[in-house]
């Protein structure tokens, strides 16, 4: 969808066939890695159900192999995940694009209550706004064109109300809840004490803080 890209260095090549792509190649490689490594507890199950928990050293030379690859194999993951994550490409505008693009659907109940206090009945409302939305539908469904609910709705006098809110009504920061702040409460709650407990290791000094 072009809202996000992995880093891409300059002299890399996107695609031997496709020369306008872009294979998110760090993110293939972590998840070949990830399943990698998902299948070894199989292996250590098998060697636990052959040996019946004897004293037996038939899962020596497995156990060296297969606890060191794992660890190889997940240090791998890890450094690869850093590397993209503190590379990330965001495309900030595209996002908003498409955002825009659903955000006057995901807007009708707001945009009916708002007609609902003006003395609208709800009923009614939903069933005109049901019909609209509909219509818009048809519109970028089957035409190819843009979502035009909007403009429907700016053009129905039963929504008359809200003519003058719509811009208010559709600002997208109304519509993410706690999200902000449960992210930074996770950080600080869950995240900091683990960095912290663990800079040492990290390399760092002081206060760690994300």
């Amino acid at each position: 969808m072009k809202e996000i890209e992995e880093p891409f260095e300059k002299s890399q090549i996107g695609s031997s066939a496709m020369a306008y792509k872009r294979n998110p190649m760090r993110s293939e490689r972590m998840g070949s890695l990830a399943r990698y490594v998902i299948s070894l507890p199989v292996n250590a199950a098998i060697t636990a159900g052959t040996q019946w928990f004897e004293r037996t050293l038939d899962d020596s030379a497995n156990r060296r192999i297969v606890i060191a690859q794992a660890f190889l194999a997940l240090d791998g993951i890890l450094n690869i995940y850093m590397n993209v994550s503190e590379n990330l490409v965001v495309y900030d505008k595209v996002i908003a694009k498409h955002i825009a693009a659903e955000l006057p659907f995901m807007a009708t109940e707001n945009i009916m209550m708002e007609c609902e206090k003006a003395g609208g009945n709800r009923q009614q409302l939903h069933e005109r706004i049901r019909v609209l939305s509909m219509e818009a539908g048809k519109n970028v469904k089957e035409m190819g064109g843009d979502n035009n609910l909007i403009d429907l709705i700016k053009a129905d006098e039963m929504f008359a109300p809200v003519h003058d809110k719509l811009d208010e009504i559709l600002d997208a920061s109304k519509f993410i809840g706690r999200a902000p702040s449960q992210v930074e409460e996770f950080i600080v709650n869950e995240i900091d004490p683990i960095l912290e407990e663990n800079k040492a290791v990290l390399g760092q000094k002081g206060d760690v803080k994300v």
